[in-house]
């Protein structure tokens, strides 16, 4: 190299001062020489100028000085934005380091002016070195439940009340019997829409009207009349009706008492199966499926609160705040189911919300790290099914979430997140010391009350 183009090299080098070096936290200033930034510039006007058509001027041969003056402000501002990019990439790349955030770039002389070199400061926080676990040394116990003929018949019993029919009979009505009733609401004595129908069956007790509509109807026979008086609750869908007292004129003309289906082939056709030993089949996958899953969201828990105890290092204190926050206000909501929005004071995270904080962010980054370390990867097929999972959901919509899935990467992730964690999740089961155990379903409910709540 020349020495006319090594003093040129140094004139145009950033020069980084570390400021900040306490545990994962960083902190660095950031020299952009003023050089540089012009040489930037011009290179950016000779680029622009080749197709640039100036009133006197052949394309291309606009005078640079021209160009400088009316471009040169704009290619100022997009040329320290490029230099301060370059250089916080130039610089994380040089000391090798891992952000586990955003890097937070702040430029120091605010009043920068061309002709000045920049100075820009940047502070991150680093991913902790991961320690390595022997998962050989992790004992764990599968709870296994064999699918009882009870179970089934459990399941048998709750189909044929779900395929109810009714039946006329004499007598008062009682709470889950059918009636059949002509009504008409007023308020202040005048009818409102959408307040009177006729030949309306209701199911007493089933919640289908505002509170105590139904309540008053019970003790009624065929023939009876009932001024039912109620009022519309104050967060009625309708802005007319809400929080109005109204009285609905109500006449029976029918009671009806509710039959559960038999339980044979018939009862087994109305779901879908050719007989009655085909919809037990289907009745034993599914409840195996959700014992199965039970057991795995007992085993899973189990093998974190292992994980939690054989660990412990470093967390970057931004991150390990940000979930403090979020895991405050979560269990708050949980507390407070009233409020909806998030329209309420700031909760401070307590020593509680800590710890549980510690724990996802450690384990979290646990997870990540291994399944880096083990290339372990959701295949384009296992998302896809996934997504197709959810969009069932929303029938006659499944095209449009998928779309709208397709093109929003955080609820893609948001999918893709589980997948993740649970192939990491299986490659340490498979190294880990695990027995079975059979136990009952009550067991297998009793030992998932028993753990905490905090669960990651």
């Amino acid at each position: 190299m020349s020495a006319a183009a090594s003093k040129k090299s140094e004139k145009h080098e950033m020069q980084v001062n570390e400021t900040t070096a306490e545990g994962l936290v960083r902190g660095y200033e950031i020299t952009v020489p003023a050089a540089g930034i012009a040489d930037k510039v011009t290179e950016k006007l000779e680029a622009h100028r080749k197709d640039f058509a100036m009133k006197g001027f052949r394309k291309g041969k606009a005078p640079l000085t021209l160009m400088r003056k009316m471009f040169g402000q704009s290619m100022m501002g997009e040329t320290v934005q490029e230099m301060v990019d370059e250089s916080v990439r130039d610089l994380i790349a040089e000391k090798d380091h891992r952000p586990a955030m955003t890097p937070d770039i702040k430029i120091i002389n605010e009043d920068f002016k061309d002709g000045d070199d920049l100075n820009v400061s940047v502070n991150y926080e680093l991913l902790p070195d991961v320690p390595e676990v022997d998962f050989s040394s992790i004992s764990l116990e599968k709870l296994v439940i064999e699918v009882s003929d009870d179970a089934i018949k459990e399941s048998l019993d709750r189909l044929a009340e779900d395929a109810v029919s009714y039946e006329t009979r004499d007598g008062a009505a009682e709470d889950k019997d059918q009636i059949v009733i002509d009504f008409t609401g007023r308020i202040d004595g005048e009818p409102f829409e959408g307040g009177a129908a006729e030949d309306f069956p209701l199911v007493l007790g089933s919640g289908q009207f505002i509170p105590g509509f139904e309540e008053q109807l019970v003790g009624l026979k065929s023939g009876d009349k009932k001024d039912v008086e109620v009022s519309f609750p104050d967060d009625y869908g309708n802005e007319e009706l809400k929080g109005k007292a109204a009285v609905f004129e109500t006449a029976v003309k029918e009671v009806k008492a509710p039959k559960a289906a038999e339980i044979d082939d018939e009862l087994a056709k109305r779901f879908g199966s050719d007989d009655l030993d085909a919809l037990k089949g289907v009745i034993k996958e599914r409840v195996a499926s959700e014992y199965d899953q039970a057991s795995r969201a007992h085993l899973k828990r189990k093998l974190l609160d292992a994980l939690d105890e054989k660990v412990d290092f470093d967390l970057p204190p931004t991150m390990l705040d940000i979930e403090g926050k979020q895991v405050a206000h979560q269990l708050w909501h949980e507390e407070n189911p009233e409020v909806e929005g998030h329209d309420h004071p700031e909760i401070e995270p307590t020593e509680e919300h800590t710890r549980i904080a510690k724990r996802r962010v450690m384990l979290g980054l646990l997870l990540a790290d291994l399944g880096s370390k083990n290339n372990i990867q959701v295949d384009q097929d296992e998302l896809r099914d996934a997504v197709l999972q959810q969009a069932r959901q929303y029938p006659g919509q499944e095209r449009q979430f998928f779309e709208w899935i397709q093109s929003n990467q955080q609820a893609m992730n948001e999918i893709q997140a589980p997948l993740f964690e649970d192939k990491v999740i299986d490659h340490i089961l498979d190294q880990a010391n695990l027995t079975e155990k059979s136990v009952t379903k009550e067991e297998l409910e009793a030992a998932l009350e028993a753990l905490e709540t905090d669960a990651v």
